[in-house]
């Protein structure tokens, strides 16, 4: 991480990556705060290098939600997943993979709400 901001500056999508890496680590350890931490670093430099509605952004939301979901906070969770679909939907369209993705994430979240 040290070496990429050296090498690209802080707000480069590629230090945005390697936080996007770190806190997947962090999922695989149990500890989500620290993920999402990384999660919210790591969005708030691709919504500034790459726009708001770039599928890694959406890659991003998903990602939080996924961390909210097992944490049982499932409203922050759709939230997030909501608007991950929206970006995806226009970025990539109805019919690309990343949207059935999200599109099950959300169903999951409803069926353990029971809905």
């Amino acid at each position: 991480l040290a070496i990429k901001i050296k090498a690209n500056g802080e707000d480069h999508p590629s230090v945005a990556n390697t936080y996007n890496n770190i806190a997947l680590v962090y999922i695989n350890q149990g500890q989500n705060e620290m993920a999402l931490e990384l999660f919210e670093k790591c969005l708030v430099i691709q919504i500034k290098a790459l726009g708001e509605n770039h599928p890694d952004v959406a890659d991003t939301y998903n990602n939080i939600a996924s961390v909210y979901a097992k944490q049982g906070k499932d409203e922050m969770a759709l939230e997030q997943y909501g608007k991950s679909l929206a970006i995806d939907i226009k970025a990539l369209g109805e019919d690309h993979p990343d949207v059935a993705d999200t599109y099950n994430n959300i169903a999951s979240v409803y069926a353990k709400q029971g809905k």
